[in-house]
């Protein structure tokens, strides 16, 4: 066989060659370059072509931009969206969801919690008993409830014959931000009425508290015995949870995944305690308002609870049982900034954006709707306008909107919720609007932006879903219209 290089690809007749380039084996203090250099005739990103440059990490040469995976995908590993379940603080489906999100309606409101007092949070209200019986909700989590529900609704939306469903051939996928931490406090409040007697304490709390356990309770509910796990990606687990769906069906481990992310979030006082010890808990005196990305007056993160979970097939699979197709993952990426605990760096959320659209095979100007990830703190809004500027700031064409502004910050749940909310643009050619931005900040001022009002489109044929977390984890996920 010829020698390739590392991640170059056999060279077929009329495709781009591309290799990927790294710094490694360039000379010590040298700024490593990663390129990705093809020799077919592909639009560029830069204007004369060129570098782009990324703060003090390297930069990635896009001079032909190909894409990075080879263009020619067979059928039966393209990866489609086929039913959606999910549970909003302003809609219990889909379809209520996306209704709220086009009338403006906000999911914000305030809410008791244990010695704070009065917060605000977005608050989910599906009814998790169409499910589950009083029983499973004494003995499981709130996140294992809410995956229970949206599991469901996915599978219904598919309208899969489940009696007929190999249950060993699925896998379920759940990003989370964290767990444990709900059932934990609730423990520790309770043995202190009893003067730290630890007899008192749940023999639940170790189900209750392994980090798999979301996933695990919807095999329980489903009856799957195929694949489960969760993963922890802070803020970006939601496309996380999508980006492991995809690669276990990829690797022929499963035929069927259930993935998306959930959040408990609003149950445990610590998320709100260490985000107002942060000086980055959101205040306002109307809760619809407090949630305001991009926003002069913003001062914080509205925490929220919800979950969003799909079912995802493989494209032959899904058109021979006639599947209604939502959209086609055509493109993902996940990287880190290797920098700060919280502080985000726009260069690598740049990066993580580029990377996804060469895997895809697209350009910046082929996105119709970029769905931000903004969570409404000073520095976090900052970076990401930085990030989209350089990517997107010569596409005039873009719709630039945010879905925390309507529920809050989802956590685990978020990038997988706004996702699916952005997602009947292909059948209605609306952006819905980012609210609450009544003074733009003239840091985050990109004039791409929905502000207030969904803007008519006319035609959409891919959105982009960036969804950013602590620790510098960043992650990307790309859906055009199948």
């Amino acid at each position: 066989m010829e020698g390739r290089s590392f991640g170059e690809p056999r060279a077929s007749p009329g495709k781009t060659r591309w290799k990927l380039q790294s710094g490694i084996g360039q000379p010590a203090g040298q700024r490593p370059t990663i390129r990705l250099r093809g020799t077919g005739n592909c639009d560029t990103l830069d204007d004369p072509p060129g570098a782009t440059t990324f703060g003090p990490f390297g930069r990635l040469d896009f001079t032909n931009f190909p894409a990075l995976m080879d263009e020619s995908l067979s059928d039966r590993n393209r990866i489609v969206i086929t039913g959606i379940g999910l549970a909003a603080p302003n809609g219990n489906n889909l379809a209520e969801f996306r209704q709220s999100l086009l009338a403006g309606s906000s999911g914000v409101s305030r809410f008791e919690t244990r010695y704070m007092g009065e917060v605000l949070a977005g608050i989910c209200r599906c009814d998790v008993l169409r499910y589950q019986k009083k029983k499973d909700l004494r003995r499981g989590t709130r996140a294992g409830s809410l995956a229970i529900y949206c599991a469901n609704e996915a599978v219904l939306d598919a309208r899969l014959d489940w009696s007929q469903v190999a249950k060993d051939r699925v896998g379920v996928v759940i990003g989370i931000t964290e767990h444990g931490n709900v059932e934990t406090e609730n423990e520790i409040h309770e043995i202190s009425r009893f003067n730290y007697d630890t007899n008192v304490w749940s023999h639940h709390h170790n189900p209750r508290t392994v980090a798999n356990n979301p996933a695990g309770e919807v095999t329980i509910s489903l009856g799957i015995t195929g694949p489960h796990l969760t993963v922890g990606a802070a803020c970006a687990a939601g496309n996380a949870g999508l980006i492991h769906g995809i690669q276990l069906l990829r690797l022929r481990e499963i035929d069927l995944a259930i993935a998306g992310g959930v959040s408990e979030s609003i149950h445990t006082f610590g998320i709100f305690a260490s985000f107002k010890a942060e000086g980055a808990l959101a205040h306002h005196p109307d809760p619809t308002q407090a949630s305001r990305p991009f926003d002069k007056d913003r001062n914080g993160i509205v925490v929220a609870e919800g979950g969003g979970l799909c079912t995802l097939e493989r494209l032959p699979d899904a058109l021979a049982r006639g599947a209604k197709i939502y959209g086609e993952i055509v493109g993902y990426a996940m990287n880190s900034d290797a920098g700060d605990f919280v502080l985000p760096d726009r260069h690598r959320q740049a990066e993580c954006m580029l990377l996804a659209l060469s895997r895809a095979g697209l350009k910046p100007a082929d996105i119709d709707i970029v769905n931000s990830h903004a969570t409404a703190t000073r520095q976090g809004d900052i970076e990401e306008v930085g990030a989209l500027r350089e990517v997107f700031g010569a596409c005039p064409k873009v719709a630039i909107n945010n879905t925390k502004s309507f529920i809050g910050h989802a956590m685990g749940a978020a990038g997988a919720l706004e996702l699916f909310g952005n997602l009947p643009s292909f059948d209605d050619g609306i952006a819905h609007a980012t609210i609450n931005l009544q003074t733009v900040d003239p840091e985050c001022d990109l004039p791409q932006i929905v502000a207030n009002e969904p803007r008519e489109l006319g035609q959409v044929r891919c959105i982009l879903n960036n969804s950013f977390g602590m620790l510098g984890v960043n992650s990307v996920v790309i859906v055009r219209k199948c």
